[in-house]
């Protein structure tokens, strides 16, 4: 081998470390949330030019983002998991309920932010219980594994609401909810009543790759980089995560909706995961919606959809 092509490939190699190193990174950063203040977290209007390249390099310091405190009456509810951390939940009643609904938010998000949907939910006659995922809102813990971990947060609410003596729970997730939601149910073998997943994605590798592109950065190898160093850094083989998979372990009716216009989950997740449920489903599709709030944003055929496979 010549001096020129060992060059080559050294420079070859560094480049492909250097890549991993980047990536490693960005990976920890998509997991990881500050404390809401923490001075680590600078607001984008304020960040200098080096802080703008440290995020390049880097990655993004994110806080958890602060619930808004509700409008109706609740009563506070703190869910302990194995590993010691509080969840913050709410618990949101009705006279004569025809049941609980539990409902779960996206990456990144909070429990509040699902204040509309648990509206409606309850003008349906359902009592509610939001709960705030392990490292996001006010729950405790920094590390969020994209609904890897999270499952045992479901598991903690849906035990919770048992205990109250309640038999007919609905799960509702959006997005990491949706997927955690399918998840949850396969791996705790969680018989609720009726199942709504709103935007799942079809497996962890897919979920990154939506994240890639919103970054406006090619999908490969970033996604496939990123998908290896999110899970070895918290301790799993993130390729293994499946959501169709799991979708097929759901004894429960179940409601798949998803906006048309979404930038992060494709229509072909969307189709795999249904053409996987074997329990008696239906599809929604919302021509004008994105990656967002189904019941803000067309809340008229959110409302009559979600009633009619309530009542069914």
């Amino acid at each position: 081998m010549n001096k020129f092509v060992k060059t080559i490939l050294k420079t070859l190699l560094g480049l492909f470390v250097l890549l991993n190193i980047v990536v490693l990174f960005h990976a920890y950063k998509f997991t990881y949330y500050y404390e809401t203040g923490d001075k680590s977290v600078i607001q984008q209007g304020m960040k200098s030019g080096w802080d703008k390249t440290s995020d390049m390099l880097f990655g993004i310091n994110a806080a958890k983002q602060p619930n808004v405190a509700p409008d109706t009456a609740y009563d506070p509810v703190t869910l302990t998991t194995k590993d010691s951390l509080k969840l913050s939940s709410w618990n949101m009643t009705v006279p004569n309920a025809k049941g609980t609904v539990l409902l779960f938010h996206g990456h990144g998000s909070k429990k509040s932010a699902l204040m509309e949907e648990a509206h409606q939910f309850r003008k349906l006659g359902y009592n509610t219980f939001l709960t705030d995922f392990r490292a996001h809102g006010s729950s405790e813990g920094n590390t969020c594994t994209i609904g890897y971990t999270e499952t045992e947060d479901i598991k903690l609410a849906y035990e919770y609401v048992q205990s109250l003596g309640e038999d007919t729970l609905v799960l509702y997730g959006i997005s990491m909810g949706a997927a955690t939601v399918a998840k949850a149910i396969s791996e705790y073998a969680l018989k609720p009543y009726k199942v709504i997943l709103e935007m799942p994605f079809g497996s962890l590798t897919e979920a990154v790759k939506g994240r890639v592109k919103m970054m406006q950065l090619p999908a490969e190898p970033i996604s496939t980089l990123l998908t290896f160093w999110g899970g070895t850094i918290h301790g799993f083989w993130a390729f293994n995560y499946n959501v169709a998979q799991y979708a097929q372990n759901i004894k429960s009716p179940i409601l798949l909706q998803w906006g048309a216009t979404d930038p992060r989950v494709t229509k072909k997740e969307t189709d795999d995961v249904f053409a996987a449920i074997a329990a008696p489903k239906k599809l929604v599709v919302y021509e004008q919606s994105g990656h967002q709030s189904l019941a803000a944003n067309e809340s008229t055929k959110w409302q009559e959809n979600v009633k009619a496979f309530l009542e069914k």
